[in-house]
């Protein structure tokens, strides 16, 4: 039996079999999955089989799955692996949880997986088991108490860190695991007997979201971004929103190009919107062009004119906008359809006349709804296409071109953000006009961020006039941007399945993203130490070691997988001004990774500012009797120049109010760059690396070492809680 024939998993709400969910997307297995009523685990595949039970469908998985021993590479370690997923069970016996810990602690003292060298089943149902006790397991781990373990966990979690933190982004809330909605398609109805397609997600995601009237299997969505900039955090909702109904439905997502305004769009940013969209992890069936269609949609234009549903007018463009206001029928309404083809050729030609004009569908001058009085369907512009040259000299509107392409490619929902919803009816009202297939419109809110812009026109005129180094400067909120900026992707998933698909609009807190970010990222980034240059201080231990000497440590206490770093003993090391100011004459201070040391003398210049510090070693002291915890760096050649760069929000005003100009609250200081030196291992940094500045911050290298001469940049990762040092 292939995988492909697998059809749908259905579970009890209460008890999402985390194990199956994850194997299977570590797999790339898609799985399609809804509630049982019946309460029992089934996987149903499309020739009418079933098999029954947790492990019985897991160890399934681990045979068909193109994962190498994911079951084992011979007949004993795949028994092995057996007697694991018949332990698994027991961390869910509150009672047994701690020894089955404790059991397995012991256990993998010298392991790095639960059956010989491969990553398997067993390992999957033992991590679902603890991310299912999401409770006391995080308070285990937080401990010291199971280490071998906790570096298992945390190993297995930080290397399948997509799959496995979409799955419990999913399934576990934070007391374990969650309920979940019926996965059954439901027409929803709003208070006047319409359908309405308002889903709620809730306030975690733990929750399956249905689309209205979708069938398995027979489900295709599109995302179509116009190519007039780079992908932002805004797009990114409707973009993982359409994955995640595809993969809901065992459906297709199609990434299409909205290219109908040559003003405004290029090549760069078709190939920067396919690099945003791979980033997110968008898996699209293939790729299409609005102007693949412009033959199609200039025959049905003109088909329209023929059936007096469409009419070219010459009206001034100010004054068609006060008269759709006004109700009132433009002069051209009644004229012939001769007439109409006569001037709709002019424009075709791009001739003086022709670019007077333009086509507007003749729908409803008097609907109180003003998107259908008489839009309009076509516009001149001379402007060559990035795509096709100078071949046309005029263009298609997106109200127009959207409902044919729509239902020409297959369409069966197109996701709209609820800014859209007065433009529902107009539509369907030219789908209608068009005689074409109906498409479901399934809408979800905005995404809107405080002190954020997220108009393309208002982003590139900071581009344009230099307030930024590029669309994917950290300061904007492109994907290039925030990820340039530190984010993970998976933060940002997270980020945005929490919002949910409700039709409210919600102006949402950057601290939360950041905060979900920093938990992602602070068990296994690398710590590493920087002191500021300006005026850091120099600590002589008179009593320290006359030859430096180096030790091997952790760079992450709690995490193997980050590697080791070697750290440099001196008797002269420096530290911050601001530690310094802090130590009185005789204080005892801690030196993290070292111990403790006494501060006998304290030098400073005529002005009072401290310049030398002079003390001697203790360490048998106690670091827990300390007031001061120093991070300190050994006086060697060895040490790399930093630049450590903040920046703040490009606006001053959490919310822009309409018809208020963004010129007028402009950010007139949004970066500020900090010289330091750093440990001799940050030359070994990636770009892209992710890493502790301990009590500094978390940073993300944007420029590794190259030379001596040239810093390394660090850009800092807001976390959530910290005030800028721009402030």
């Amino acid at each position: 039996m292939e995988e492909e024939r697998i059809k749908v998993l259905s579970f009890p709400s209460d008890s999402p079999p985390l194990s199956i969910i994850a194997a299977a997307k570590i797999a790339g297995i898609a799985l399609a999955t809804q509630t049982s009523t019946s309460g029992s685990l089934t996987l149903s595949f499309s020739n009418g089989l079933e098999l029954h039970g947790n492990y019985v469908i897991l160890r399934y998985i681990g045979r068909v799955a193109a994962i190498r021993n994911f079951y084992g590479d011979d007949a004993f370690h795949a028994a092995q692996i057996d007697e694991w997923l018949e332990y698994a069970p027991t961390l869910l016996l509150g009672s047994e949880f701690e020894n089955a810990c404790s059991y397995m602690d012991i256990y993998m003292e010298k392991r790095t997986f639960f059956v010989s060298h491969s990553f398997s089943i067993a390992d999957i149902a033992i991590w679902s088991g603890l991310a299912g006790a999401i409770q006391r397991w995080e308070s285990l781990r937080k401990s010291s108490k199971y280490p071998n373990l906790v570096r298992w966990y945390n190993s297995v979690s930080a290397e399948y860190s997509d799959a496995l933190n979409e799955v419990t982004a999913l399934y576990v809330g934070k007391k374990g695991l969650g309920k979940q909605l019926a996965a059954k398609p439901k027409e929803q109805k709003s208070a006047d007997g319409n359908s309405s397609d308002k889903v709620n997600l809730g306030s975690r995601p733990s929750s399956e979201i249905d689309l209205p009237y979708a069938e398995l299997r027979k489900v295709r969505l599109r995302f179509a971004p116009e190519p007039s900039g780079y992908l932002h955090i805004g797009h990114s909702k409707a973009a993982l929103l359409n994955q995640y109904f595809a993969q809901r439905y065992q459906g297709e997502v199609i990434l299409r190009f909205d290219d109908t305004n040559p003003t405004k769009e290029s090549n760069e940013f078709v190939e920067n919107l396919i690099k945003d969209v791979e980033t997110l992890g968008i898996k699209y069936q293939k790729i299409t062009y609005t102007s693949d269609y412009f033959p199609k949609l200039m025959d049905m234009a003109e088909k329209l004119i023929k059936e007096g549903k469409a009419y070219v007018d010459d009206t001034p463009r100010e004054q068609m906008q006060k008269e759709r206001m006004d109700g009132i029928e433009s002069k051209c309404r009644s004229n012939s359809v001769e007439e109409n083809l006569k001037l709709w050729k002019e424009m075709i030609a791009g001739s003086e006349r022709g670019l007077q004009c333009c086509l507007r569908g003749k729908l409803d001058m008097q609907d109180p709804n003003k998107s259908l009085r008489d839009p309009v369907y076509y516009r001149c512009n001379p402007v060559p296409h990035h795509r096709i040259g100078a071949k046309y000299k005029l263009y298609p509107t997106y109200d127009f071109a959207c409902p044919f392409v729509d239902a020409e490619e297959g369409i069966t929902h197109a996701l709209r953000s609820s800014e859209y919803h007065d433009r529902n009816a107009q539509y369907y009202r030219i789908q209608e006009d068009m005689g074409m297939r109906k498409v479901h419109i399934y809408e979800f809110s905005r995404l809107n961020m405080v002190y954020t812009l997220l108009s393309k026109r208002k982003l590139l005129w900071f581009v344009q006039n230099g307030k930024v180094d590029g669309w994917d400067d950290p300061r904007f909120p492109t994907v290039q941007g925030i990820v340039r900026r530190g984010l993970k992707i998976e933060a940002l998933i997270q980020f945005i399945l929490e919002q949910g698909a409700s039709k409210n609009l919600n102006l949402m807190e950057w601290d939360k993203l950041w905060t979900i970010n920093k938990k992602i990222i602070d068990p296994v980034c690398p710590r590493h130490t920087a002191v500021i240059e300006e005026r850091k201080v120099l600590l002589t231990l008179t009593d320290g070691p006359d030859e430096p000497f180096v030790r091997i440590i952790p760079r992450h206490k709690k995490y193997d997988g980050a590697g080791e770093k070697a750290t440099t003993f001196t008797k002269r090391i420096w530290i911050d001004y601001a530690d310094a100011e802090y130590i009185s004459v005789n204080e005892e201070v801690t030196l993290m990774d070292w111990g403790n040391a006494i501060v006998k003398e304290i030098i400073k210049d005529q002005d009072g500012n401290i310049t030398q510090l002079v003390g001697v070693l203790h360490l048998q002291g106690s670091v827990k009797t300390t007031k001061l915890k120093l991070t300190w760096l050994a006086e060697t050649s060895e040490l790399v120049n930093l630049s450590l760069v903040e920046f703040d929000y490009l606006i001053t005003k959490k919310k822009l109010e309409e018809g208020e100009d963004f010129l007028d609250a402009v950010n007139p200081c949004t970066k500020k760059e900090t010289a330091a030196i750093g440990d001799s291992n940050i030359r070994n940094l990636k770009q892209g690396e992710i890493l502790q500045l301990e009590r500094k911050g978390y940073f993300r290298c944007d420029v590794p070492f190259v030379r001596p001469s040239k810093p390394v940049v660090l850009i800092a990762i807001p976390d959530g809680r910290q005030q800028s040092m721009l402030k």
